[in-house]
């Protein structure tokens, strides 16, 4: 009975475990049930996505940045192939069997860090930081050329190291010209993003957009052999090319330095040249500029020993105002170039015209609401025609002028020429406008102000682009810097017109301002500005510091217009505080490096010149043009013209480039230099001794050197430009003055 007993027991207590046991059983399925559920219909589309990268691999495909072309073809920003090497800390590991070795994983960094650093130029310590760092990827060197990676290669092989290194392709931007036009072609950040100038402003055409790889991969992250790929090509950036001639900004570039230093300008200088037909700006430079290759390098206009006194602070800010274009940022008084607008208005409503005798009366001063406002170098003008007080820059006579006009006519006039608005250029950083009175608080003394350019502040590119209104029979033109932009992936190229913006004057009023310019430069303020065998209209400008900030000091100034019958250009010279021997005012530090910039440029740009002066002996030709001919076709040009043809390379090559340059003036037999695609190495050569020799000595010494000669007056050499050891190309002019 007992047993009987305990044996019903022991079968209850079997069953009852067994019915707990199906119980948890069925719960634990009900728990996976739902859990399914759960992952199936809340988590489904994220673990879908989850899994979908990681059983895929997107590899970007970077796109070209394109390149800035000046207007002759030549390459001012282009991009090259490099490479990237970064780290993975975490797979830089060295094992005894299967575990981690800290003392040869601790071996291996320090010689990784030791070899980057050597290869690379980098600092140790922050190398092999790096190295040690928790994060999953680490950068080492950025925008690496091809000879430091295949060093590094190299020495991989031959250590046999490869894990935790990558070599990812990249590329970096080139600036092959350096510091040309540097302000205005601006540059990249370290991520080929514009940051500057053109490279900001047109950064969405010249970059581009990525591509990609999509594949699929396995557990291990390799590549599945056949699987599905999808390849979305980059699209590459497009090209631009630019109004600016490299050959003429050069020029530009040279004589603002050079006057910049000579006339010690504190606070340096800028220049434009326009092409007053088109809105074409052929140059725009400013002083002091910077390497764009190595924007953040110690500036030029600074010493070393000042540079190393300065804090990190005060160096970032000098850096930084090496960036700004001052011609389409900075706003200035204008002076009496200004006083250009007040005469043009003067003859468009006709107030006034150009040569009626004793309109003006100028005692050496203007009192104007009790204020005794002087004329230009306290000079008494007496009575004077609206011609002899623009030629004078007689600030009394303009002030008389100014009452005539009128307040609410000389604003009319000021908008209509652009002077109340953004000129448009497309660029960055141009400023968003100009400061005058609001035209209720102009009263006398404003006016008088005014009329002749001071106590309201423009940007010498508004300046710049209302004169050449006058120098375009009165049609103003919106300044045009980019012409062309070229889809790379495509070869579709998109013209950017010049754009017409209003007629502001008469046709008769522009070629009477003209013709009463060209008389400032032949007889009155800017006959320093001269330049033998051109008509030359312009005007001086010498503006005051402004009152709210003394320390700005005196600006010169001079805008020339040439040739006066039928313009080519329009040119202002800016230069802020000059300090030096020549004083500060436009006339004198100014106009003549119009005079020189011009002197250059006329003949290269072919503008017929009337010069009869020059001798039979020394008669010169303008060069002509010859590039893109064949070499037998550029020599037989070359050679009836009078000159050497210089080249080895095959008759049937075309030619890339020629030096000197077209309509550079050069005397008979002068060597030209011509280069192709096979023939381009340039040979430098050291300019020698002239001073004192004869004109006989120096023409056969320069030709022993394949130089050329430009003479002037007769007698021993007395000066010389270049000067004695400068290193030059084959084919350099070398300006002499000789003197009895």
């Amino acid at each position: 009975m007992s047993t009987h007993k305990n044996k019903e027991k022991k079968v209850y207590t079997i069953s009852k475990k067994l019915r707990i046991a199906m119980i948890v059983f069925m719960l634990l399925i009900l728990a996976l049930i739902i859990r399914l559920g759960f992952i199936q219909f809340v988590q489904g589309a994220e673990l879908k996505e989850k899994m979908y990268y990681q059983s895929t691999k997107n590899q970007i495909i970077s796109p070209k940045r394109g390149t800035i072309y000046d207007s002759t073809g030549k390459a001012l920003a282009t991009s090259a192939q490099v490479d990237t090497v970064s780290v993975e800390p975490k797979n830089i590991v060295e094992y005894t069997g299967d575990k981690k070795d800290e003392e040869k994983t601790e071996a291996l960094k320090e010689k990784l860090a030791k070899t980057f650093s050597e290869i690379f130029e980098l600092d140790y310590d922050e190398t092999l930081e790096k190295l040690h760092s928790n994060s999953s990827y680490s950068v080492i060197a950025r925008k690496v050329e091809k000879d430091k990676v295949d060093k590094l290669r190299e020495w991989m092989n031959e250590e046999e190291i490869y894990s935790g290194i990558n070599i990812d392709e990249d590329t970096k931007r080139y600036y092959p010209y350096e510091n040309l036009a540097s302000s205005l072609i601006g540059f990249c950040n370290i991520d080929n993003v514009g940051a500057e100038g053109l490279e900001a402003a047109w950064n969405d055409v010249l970059t581009g957009t990525p591509g990609k790889i999509v594949e699929s991969q396995d557990a291990l992250q390799g590549a599945i052999p056949d699987s599905n790929q999808t390849y979305i090509p980059a699209q590459n950036g497009s090209n631009i090319t630019l109004t600016i001639d490299a050959n003429i900004q050069t020029i530009v570039e040279k004589y603002l330095k050079q006057a910049c230093l000579e006339n010690k300008c504190s606070r340096g200088g800028n220049a434009i040249m326009m092409n007053p037909k088109t809105g074409d700006i052929l140059a725009m430079a400013t002083y002091p500029d910077y390497n764009l290759n190595e924007p953040l390098e110690m500036p030029i206009n600074i010493e070393k020993e000042k540079w190393d006194k300065m804090s990190s602070e005060e160096r970032m800010n000098a850096i930084y105002s090496l960036y700004r274009n001052r011609a389409v940022t900075d706003k200035y008084e204008p002076g009496s170039v200004f006083k250009i607008i007040t005469a043009s208005i003067a003859l468009e409503e006709n107030i006034e015209e150009p040569d009626v005798a004793n309109e003006f009366n100028c005692i050496g001063y203007q009192v104007v609401s009790g204020i005794k406002m002087r004329c230009s170098e306290g000079t008494k003008h007496g009575k004077q025609s609206l011609r002899q007080a623009l030629s004078n820059s007689c600030n009394p006579a303009f002030i008389q002028l100014g009452q005539k006009i009128g307040a609410s006519t000389c604003y009319r006039y000021y908008n209509a020429f652009g002077l109340f608005e953004k000129t448009g250029i497309a660029t960055s950083g141009e400023s968003n406008s100009s400061i005058f009175w609001d035209l209720e608080d102009v009263g006398k003394i404003e006016l008088a102000t005014m009329s002749f350019g001071q106590r309201f502040k423009i940007t010498p590119l508004q300046m710049i682009t209302a004169a050449s209104a006058i120098a375009n029979d009165g049609i103003l033109m919106q300044p045009r810097i980019v012409k062309e932009i070229k889809n790379t992936d495509t070869g579709a190229v998109t013209t950017v017109d010049p754009v017409q913006v209003r007629q502001v004057v008469s046709k008769e009023t522009a070629d009477t301002m003209l013709d009463m310019l060209e008389t400032v430069v032949e007889t009155g303020s800017g006959k320093k500005a001269k330049v033998k065998g051109y008509s030359i209209a312009g005007k001086t400008g010498t503006s005051e510091p402004d009152p709210g900030n003394p320390d700005e000091g005196f600006t010169a100034s001079f805008l020339a217009i040439s040739p006066t019958e039928n313009p080519e250009v329009v040119l202002l010279v800016t230069l802020y505080d000059p300090d030096g021997p020549k004083g500060h005012y436009g006339s004198s530090v100014a106009a003549p490096v119009a005079s020189q910039i011009l002197k250059e440029v006329l003949p290269y740009l072919q503008v017929p010149s009337d010069s009869s002066e020059n001798t039979d002996a020394n008669k010169t030709t303008n060069l002509p043009n010859v590039v893109n001919k064949t070499v037998a076709e550029a020599k037989k040009i070359i050679e009836n013209a009078g000159f050497i043809c210089s080249t080895s390379a095959d008759s049937t090559e075309i030619v890339t480039e020629q030096y000197p340059l077209k309509g550079t003036s050069l005397m008979k037999n002068a060597v030209v230099k011509l280069y192709t695609n096979s023939e381009d190495t340039r040979i430098s050569k050291q300019v020698p001794n002239l001073i004192g020799k004869s004109l006989s000595q120096v023409k056969t010494e320069l030709r022993n050197l394949n130089l050329n000669l430009s003479v002037s007056g007769s007698g021993t050499v007395i000066s010389q430009d270049p000067i004695e050891g400068t290193a030059v190309e084959e084919g350099t002019v070398v300006k002499i003055t000789l003197s009895k």
